[in-house]
């Protein structure tokens, strides 16, 4: 047993963090409180939330000079999850509780005038922080138990008040509040009511299939049409056909929407959508700030990142694109810090084509040729090439948008089918195939040699890139999959191939 409450700095990305000691020395000089160890405004601002905590408890704050040391004292302390275990850590240094806490715990928590222990921002962060470190007990506050209930394998000692935490102390201890948590705790997740599905979209069958294709291999789809053919609906009802999360999915969009949103002690259950408008600055998007926060990029992951209007964005936005389509990862980097915020999302973008929005339709296109190649310019060569599925979606006969005998295929239907697929690609590869790399691709003898053949001659004839060329063999393989096909033929690469960005006439 030591008189140093153990927390834990850091966590907020990933698994790291740093063990902090919090030590108390009591000397017989003017009472007062003061905090070393490279303290923040809001770290020192404690010593007030604790006076009053302790008075409203009815806990005897001692009538000394109480000096709080954060240990390590080199590296700079932020926020206010350092409150509860200051006050422990008088408490106990002042022999006021029967039962001290030993060195194996990490205390969290936030505490409020009235003694009210409150949840404190990426509280999933900080306990696998803690647990990479070798620890596995922690006091946290009540309202952030449901999402360390997401961690298996630690014990969590959930605690309302400071009241109540110091009771325990001086009777029994505090092994009545322990909640031993083996296996991760998920919640059910519920879809939205108002959901857009695919049965509300009348026609577009080929759209339909590209995107069951995008969500079955997580593969990154622009839809391209003239303005009202349901691009932007077909997008959105893309979430109802994506598979539910898995437990670790679910534990890694929580931490990170926990950094960011207002409700941070709130459990994400269903697939992010994040559709962020076009004149959005690039921190917000890309994620920065002075406290490195995730932006729209990071908080789609393992969800979908759909941008309306994408040749709308600004250049640099676009440009930002790359690292995290191709690495599933974005590095912000800013003079104090540097942090790598995942970003694995399904990334969906809807382009017009041209700036009037009718080039190559029945209504006459108003803008000059010039115009038209300066607009779908503004998508790069790099970004083009890391988007797998290219999709022209066209008018639909107005006769069918409303009749009723026409059946549509249901997003129910679609999700079985990809999730099915899914489900063969982790069995058989174990990972989707988006992820696959160029080596592992070319180790899967699926293709067969007419299949190769075309597949080369396509590549040739369209002027491919070597990334373009294997990410329609990464599609091929997806439709191989939704047809449960055991090779990747002629079908399957021609399917593949009708999907890639066609050349501009004028």
């Amino acid at each position: 047993m030591g008189n140093s409450i153990k927390t834990i700095l850091g966590g907020s990305v990933g698994s790291y963090g740093t063990i902090v000691d919090v030590e108390c020395h009591l000397s017989n000089n003017l009472p007062n409180i003061v905090i070393v160890g490279v303290a923040t405004k809001s770290v020192d601002e404690a010593k007030e939330r604790i006076r009053g905590a302790l008075a409203y408890s009815e806990i005897k704050l001692p009538k000394k000079r109480i000096t709080i040391n954060l240990a390590p004292s080199d590296i700079p302390k932020e926020g206010s999850s350092f409150d509860l275990s200051i006050a422990l850590s008088i408490i106990q240094t002042a022999d006021l509780i029967n039962h001290k806490l030993g060195d194996d715990i990490i205390v969290v928590g936030e505490l409020g005038l009235d003694g009210s222990i409150k949840p404190v921002r990426g509280i999933i962060g900080k306990i696998l922080a803690s647990k990479k470190l070798g620890f596995g007990k922690f006091i946290i506050p009540s309202s952030n138990l449901e999402q360390a209930k997401l961690i298996p394998d630690i014990d969590l000692y959930p605690v309302k008040n400071l009241s109540q935490l110091y009771k325990l102390l001086n009777s029994s201890g505090i092994e009545s509040l322990r909640i031993k948590n083996g296996n991760a705790v998920i919640p059910e997740g519920k879809a939205s009511e108002d959901s857009i599905c695919f049965e509300d979209v009348s026609g577009q069958a080929q759209a339909k299939r590209a995107l069951m294709i995008a969500a079955a291999g997580h593969h990154n789809v622009l839809l391209s049409g003239p303005p009202g053919t349901g691009k932007s609906m077909l997008a959105k009802a893309m979430r109802t056909i994506m598979p539910p999360l898995s437990s670790k999915e679910m534990l890694e969009i929580t931490h990170i929407h926990s950094l960011s949103n207002k409700d941070f002690d709130r459990i994400i259950t269903e697939r992010p959508v994040r559709a962020p408008h076009h004149s959005s600055s690039q921190v917000s998007i890309v994620g920065g700030g002075q406290q490195l926060k995730p932006g729209e990029i990071s908080l789609s992951h393992h969800g979908i990142l759909f941008f309306d209007e994408l040749p709308e964005f600004s250049r640099s936005i676009l440009e930002a694109l790359r690292q995290p389509l191709e690495d599933r990862k974005i590095s912000v980097a800013r003079a104090k810090d540097s942090v790598d915020f995942p970003a694995d999302f399904l990334l969906i973008g809807t382009a017009n084509p041209c700036p009037c929005g009718y080039y190559d339709t029945k209504k006459e296109c108003t803008c000059m040729p010039g115009n038209i190649l300066r607009y779908q310019k503004r998508i790069s060569g790099p970004v083009i090439d890391r988007i797998d599925l290219y999709v022209d979606v066209e008018d639909v006969e107005h006769k069918r948008l409303l009749d009723k005998k026409l059946k549509e295929e249901t997003s129910q239907d679609i999700r079985y089918k990809v999730v099915k697929a899914r489900a063969k690609q982790h069995k058989s590869r174990g990972k989707l195939n988006s992820q696959l790399s160029s080596k592992e691709m070319k180790n899967l003898s699926r293709l067969t040699p007419e299949a190769e053949d075309l597949l080369n001659q396509a590549a040739e004839k369209l002027g491919l890139s070597a990334r373009a060329y294997m990410r329609s063999l990464r599609v091929a393989n997806t439709i191989a999959d939704l047809n449960e096909s055991e090779n990747i033929g002629v079908a399957e690469i021609t399917e593949a191939l009708q999907y890639r960005k066609k050349p501009v006439i004028l």
